[in-house]
């Protein structure tokens, strides 16, 4: 009976016991994802149950009123120094050199001695002249007592008219000789003088190209190859030479016809390792044609250089006032942002809502950026936090303060 009972019960297969183990690890699975999903929307959830969003809170931004000063109207430029006066010393009469009278770089005065060329031949030359001149006056001389005689004899009728006349040809003869011995004699004198090459003005020398018993070469009207012994330049005053473009001729045009001035204006000049525009000058000239290729024109202001700091070839920072001071907005650079082709100034409005305001720029002044116009005196601006900041969004607005720098005027960031 036992044993029957035995047989009859079930007994557990291979199948039933996979199909169970699939059906645990089923199970598990989806209780993980269950618990993740609460995890992960239980937020929402509770959000959306509560009826209630939580909003982030509003941006913090620095904000300050433009500051207003008074400021003229200007223009700024690079120049580059010239000297008013420039030289190449060149010979007007060969020979070989005997002396150089100053060291390369010196500074010379006018009148200075720079090089001597070999007189000896001039002197020879010169010495011929005068006798030549000795001799002419002994012939007009004596042709003039001649004429005199024939005139005493043609009184008396002892002599001719004939030979009044052949007398006084030679005396006229003996007169152009006479003429022609002196231009001799001041050639002479020009070619000796001309051995020794002074300095035309006072100015600084360059390096000598010829040495001292060199064989040089000159001409008088330079139209045959002369030998360059060295240049020369003047320092006191000294040209600074600039460009304008033809949009910043047109402002100057424009100033100078409200303000009925003449051309000449004083320039204000920095030098390349100075901060400040401490230098002046006067604008002397202004072309008369607008340069095809480049689109500008040409203008030069004349400077005082007593400490003979101020070298040719040196480049310096310009200023050119065009209008008396009038009331301007200044902002910080960083505080203008460009938007294609224009620029705008982010503002808090109304109820702290950010708003963007089109403006037109000047030059930089104090370190900051003029504004011409687009911006009111009573506007805050955005000086903190502004990549943050859109326009139409909510922030909140703390007090800041614009600083004013030196107003040295150097035209950096946008133009």
């Amino acid at each position: 009976m036992n044993e029957t009972s035995t047989a009859l019960e079930p007994q557990s297969s291979p199948t039933s016991s996979k199909r169970s183990g699939t059906f645990w690890v089923r199970g598990a699975v989806v209780t993980v994802v269950v618990i993740a999903g609460a995890i992960l929307l239980g937020p929402r959830l509770t959000t959306k149950s509560s009826g209630h969003a939580v909003a982030p809170p509003p941006l913090t931004v620095d904000v300050s009123v433009p500051v207003e000063r008074k400021i003229g109207t200007r223009l700024q430029f690079l120049g580059q120094f010239s000297a008013v006066e420039r030289v190449e010393l060149r010979a007007q009469v060969g020979g070989t050199l005997t002396q150089i009278g100053f060291k390369d770089g010196d500074v010379v005065r006018k009148g200075d001695l720079l090089f001597e060329i070999d007189p000896t031949p001039y002197e020879i030359k010169l010495s011929e002249a005068k006798a030549q001149l000795e001799s002419s006056h002994s012939r007009l001389d004596l042709a003039s007592r001649e004429l005199l005689r024939a005139e005493t004899l043609k009184q008396t009728d002892a002599g001719s008219i004939q030979n009044v006349d052949q007398r006084a040809a030679e005396k006229r003869t003996a007169q152009a000789a006479v003429s022609e011995a002196e231009a001799l004699v001041r050639d002479a004198q020009f070619d000796l003088v001309h051995c020794r090459i002074t300095a035309p003005f006072t100015g600084r020398m360059g390096s000598h190209l010829v040495s001292v018993g060199n064989l040089v070469s000159g001409s008088r009207a330079g139209n045959s190859p002369t030998t360059l012994l060295a240049t020369l330049v003047s320092l006191n005053p000294i040209y600074l030479n600039f460009d304008m473009s033809e949009a910043d001729y047109l402002a100057f045009l424009r100033e100078r016809k409200q303000q009925k001035g003449s051309l000449a204006d004083w320039v204000e000049v920095s030098l390349s390792d100075e901060t400040t525009f401490g230098r002046q000058g006067t604008l002397n000239f202004v072309d008369n044609a607008l340069d095809r290729s480049s689109g500008t024109i040409h203008a030069r202001a004349t400077m005082p250089n007593g400490d003979l700091l101020l070298t040719p070839g040196g480049f310096a920072r310009v200023r050119l006032a065009l209008s008396t001071p009038a009331s301007v907005l200044l902002v910080p650079d960083d505080s203008v942002v460009a938007d294609q082709s224009d620029h705008i100034v982010l503002t808090v409005g109304p109820n702290n809502v950010v708003a963007a305001k089109k403006v037109q720029l000047g030059d930089l002044r104090y370190g900051l950026r003029v504004i011409r116009s687009g911006l009111e005196p009573s506007d805050k601006v955005i000086i903190g936090g502004i990549p943050m900041a859109a326009p139409g969004s909510k922030v909140s607005p703390h007090d800041g303060s614009i600083q004013l720098g030196a107003d040295e005027g150097r035209n950096q960031g946008k133009p």
